[in-house]
């Protein structure tokens, strides 16, 4: 029986399938009742297609042995394997919404509601980067929110565990993270550590308290294009009600040097717990009157100079290429 076939009230195993939960390009999410026990679950049943790709099997292995590693309120629990039928993942049943349909709905949050779900989500990133493991791929799609403000954190299929060999895909561009949340290292290319989840965290928590990401673009390789050479524009100047301290901790969240990035979800997370032991820098100061034409003059002469250093070996390199004939 293949993926793209199962049905509510189909079974695979002793698991009854009672609803099609969400589609992706590698597989497809099912709400099921485990007949033994009546416990509600997510089954995540990889595409036919995927099954035919070894490196595509390793990687849906390891995204299970991931999140099997991990035991915490705020990420979604994946259970161990036991005998089954064919390659799927058991995960837990989340009741709650997407963030991603409660910004569709609602826009920008107030202020305090989003600094809640953002402290939420740095504690479980920090018991997470503290076994090693990286999301990779962290965007409003992947985190669950329930009615009472919890948030469960989900969909590894990119993560890593730092000290794991890199695996190669082919023709998967949905294996390499998300336009809008990725960081400027992965779009170079690079696999991404801790401070590449505390940059899409960034990213969320500007879209959170703004109601909009911070660079756009007419297809994803502009946008990714646009955070390679451009600063952030200023929250604050999208929504005024977003207090300086908040707009510090969400630009040093969006350094492009992950180097004056935060290192890790604590330091992100004590900031915002101990805003007045942020200081707030004047990131958006315009230039003095005249530094411009200053600069200007400045580069002048420096090709000036420039220009008299080279005549000489230009002239050199003349008389020896002459010489030679």
């Amino acid at each position: 029986m293949s993926a793209n076939r199962l049905q509510p009230g189909d079974m695979l195993d002793h698991y009854r399938i009672d609803a099609v939960v969400a589609h992706s390009g590698m597989a497809t999410l099912y709400r099921a009742t485990d007949t033994n026990d009546n416990r509600q679950f997510a089954l995540k049943v990889p595409h036919p297609e995927m099954e035919a790709d070894p490196v595509l099997v390793e990687r849906f292995k390891r995204e299970q042995e991931i999140g099997q590693l991990l035991d915490h309120p705020g990420v979604v629990k994946t259970f161990n394997s036991e005998d089954r039928s064919r390659l799927y993942m058991v995960i837990e049943w989340v009741e709650g919404r997407l963030l991603r349909t409660i910004l569709n709905e609602q826009g920008a949050l107030p202020v305090e509601r989003a600094e809640t779900i953002i402290l939420l989500l740095c504690d479980a990133l920090d018991y997470m980067h503290k076994r090693g493991i990286v999301h990779r791929d962290l965007k409003p799609e992947n985190v669950m929110v329930t009615d009472r403000d919890e948030i469960k954190l989900i969909d590894f299929g990119i993560a890593m565990k730092e000290d794991a060999r890199r695996l190669t895909f082919v023709n998967v561009s949905s294996m390499l993270g998300t336009p809008d949340y990725i960081a400027p290292e992965q779009v170079q290319g690079k696999r991404g550590d801790q401070r590449s989840d505390m940059y899409s965290v960034g990213i969320m928590f500007y879209e959170m308290l703004t109601g909009q990401v911070p660079f756009t673009g007419p297809n994803p390789l502009a946008v990714m294009n646009e955070r390679l050479l451009k600063d952030p524009p200023p929250p604050r100047a999208i929504n005024p009600a977003i207090p300086p301290v908040l707009e510090e901790v969400i630009l040093r969240a969006l350094e492009r040097d992950p180097h004056h990035r935060y290192a890790s979800a604590h330091e992100m997370q004590w900031d915002l717990e101990h805003p007045e032991t942020v200081g707030v820098e004047d990131r958006y100061r315009p230039p003095r009157r005249g530094s411009a034409s200053l600069l200007a003059r400045i580069n002048k002469r420096g090709l000036l100079y420039a220009g008299l250093v080279l005549v000489p070996i230009v002239l050199f390199g003349l008389m020896l290429l002459l010489a030679r004939r």
